[in-house]
């Protein structure tokens, strides 16, 4: 490791650079868009072209001393000394007292990173390499399912971060995975979500990846435990359950005793690999079953260009670093407390959920790393669907509604199988006008000039000045969708650390998950702990005679 942690900074309310953006935030009102359009020294400021990504932030509220501010303060607050931390391998999860190395899961083959002497990036390449013999295996028909017949069907049963990055990504590249592989997902311990996942497979050609670091995560061992039944008696034999079962995972005991061959189906990763990082390391495994070992590489690949950008690129052009301030000024200085992701790719499906977990996970906090209350708003609420289908549903309250929702857009140029241009830049249009639409609008002026019924003017008249950012890319593929991946990431760092706060642990994850396990058997046995209160204990009672 390098060194010391870098220290708690101040509260990034009493900085000097703090009380200069309030001022500024406090003359909003007369902010002026399409004079800030029309401003060229401002947009060549606001728009950056790296990584094959172009990042626009012209659209924002953001005046060019705003921004300098905003990056003035970062500066300040230790942004990237925490961020070459991270890098090194310094135990920045405090909380925790973990590394936090997702990046090291993409760094290139031949590269080290020796942490507390152990060579990380050797350890990651290795587990890699075994999951590529195993990708390829299943995928050219020469791992079989116990009877011999060719799998056809991977299921991954995980829950957070274990289910949310794979199936995310999964779905986003939909033209590269395998034609005759069907990938499926389960995370909620609701039956009927198990039960869906396994309607119309056959036994014999299904073969199930169980996630879960400590293999005694609840929901995903109930999962696994309905799955290994379903299987059994599918297949009228337990040894399937050593054929077409597979382990990710650090527990090897607990893998064997479920019936998993952890020497030839386990596959590990690592402490310091946070869920919701983690779809880069072995917990992508059914990722890279469906697109293959190469295309996951490029996926890799994508993620590393992007940490190399923002270790590299100054602040004023750094993708991640401006990303962030963006977020940061509208959340904590205009006072808008949710963020719409809007991706107009329908492949795109999960990546709104996907950030909601990430950003909302991470900064989602109450307190610093100092154990000091946080005086500003942490993490927005992240929300969002793809285009074109929001535009008939939410758009219209993000035109005319009362509350200002900033606005995240991403499109590409061109579809990702290389077809059907004359839709997609169909869809793009769409992307564009709505850029336009919600930041320019529509006065009633304009709409009576047009030939309007002035009675109707006000009902239609769009006011315009949202905050938009546009994320514009050539096409969506493995190697595009590791750079958008590592971007929000970084983005996510970045705040944090102007906050002061530590984005990489979530205790507030666990007091629901350890009621959970105390009133699972209360349930049961009918026995209400007198530690609840008493809501809880009529409530438990309420269940009780609900049930058959």
């Amino acid at each position: 490791m390098s060194g010391a942690l870098p220290p708690t900074p101040e509260p990034a309310e009493s900085t000097e650079e703090w009380a200069v953006l309030e001022a500024i935030a406090a003359a909003d009102r007369l902010f002026d868009m399409r004079s800030a359009l029309a401003d060229r020294t401002r947009s060549e400021r606001l728009v950056v072209d790296a990584c094959g990504l172009r990042l626009d932030l012209t659209r924002q509220r953001l005046t060019v001393e705003a921004l300098d501010t905003l990056i003035a303060l970062a500066r300040r607050q230790g942004v990237q000394e925490r961020i070459e931390a991270m890098f090194a391998g310094e135990r920045i999860n405090v909380t925790e007292d973990r590394s936090v190395l997702h990046t090291a899961l993409r760094l290139p083959p031949g590269e080290r990173l020796v942490v507390e002497g152990t060579d990380i990036a050797a350890d990651v390449h290795s587990e890699l390499d075994r999951m590529a013999v195993f990708a390829r295996e299943v995928r050219s028909g020469e791992r079989t399912g116990h009877g011999g017949r060719r799998i056809r069907s991977i299921v991954n049963i995980g829950i957070g971060g274990s289910n949310l990055g794979p199936q995310m990504a999964t779905a986003a590249l939909r033209p590269f995975t395998h034609p005759d592989l069907e990938v499926r997902f389960v995370s909620n311990v609701d039956p009927a979500d198990l039960d869906s996942a396994l309607e119309g497979l056959d036994p014999s050609e299904t073969m199930f990846i169980v996630c879960s670091k400590t293999f005694t995560t609840l929901e995903t061992l109930t999962n696994a435990r309905a799955a290994r039944e379903w299987l059994v008696a599918g297949t009228g034999t337990e040894s399937s359950v050593a054929a077409q079962m597979v382990a990710v995972s650090t527990a090897a005991k607990e893998v064997k005793e479920f019936g998993i061959d952890p020497h030839r189906s386990m596959f590990g990763f690592w402490d310091w690999v946070g869920g919701r990082y983690s779809v880069g390391s072995a917990v992508g495994l059914s990722l890279m079953v469906a697109i293959g070992p190469e295309q996951f590489r490029e996926f890799l690949a994508g993620m590393h260009e992007i940490d190399s950008h923002l270790r590299e690129a100054p602040p004023e052009r750094n993708l991640a670093w401006l990303l962030a301030l963006a977020w940061l000024w509208n959340g904590n200085l205009l006072g808008h407390d949710t963020v719409a992701v809007l991706p107009y790719a329908q492949d795109l499906q999960r990546f709104p959920a996907y950030l909601q977990q990430l950003d909302m996970e991470s900064n989602g906090k109450r307190v610093r790393l100092d154990g000091e209350r946080l005086e500003i708003e942490s993490g927005p609420i992240v929300w969002g669907e793809p285009g074109t289908d929001g535009q008939h549903a939410f758009h219209q309250l993000l035109h005319q509604g009362t509350r200002i929702v900033p606005c995240d857009l991403i499109g590409f140029a061109t579809s990702a199988d290389g077809e059907d241009q004359d839709r997609q830049d169909l869809l793009v249009a769409n992307l564009i006008a709505q850029a336009e639409a919600l930041s320019i609008g529509r006065s009633e002026e304009e709409i009576v000039a047009a030939g309007g019924d002035p009675e109707l003017a006000p009902h239609r008249a769009c006011e315009g000045g949202r905050p938009v950012t546009v994320v514009l890319a050539e096409r969506l593929d493995p190697r595009t969708l590791g750079k958008l991946i590592a971007l929000y990431e970084h983005k996510v760092l970045i705040e944090g650390a102007i906050q002061g706060i530590d984005s990489f642990d979530q205790w507030g994850v666990e007091l629901g998950k350890d009621l959970a396990r105390r009133i699972g058997p209360e349930i049961e046995d009918g026995a209400s702990s007198a530690d609840h209160d008493p809501s809880t204990v009529e409530l438990i009672e309420a269940v009780r005679r609900l049930r058959p």
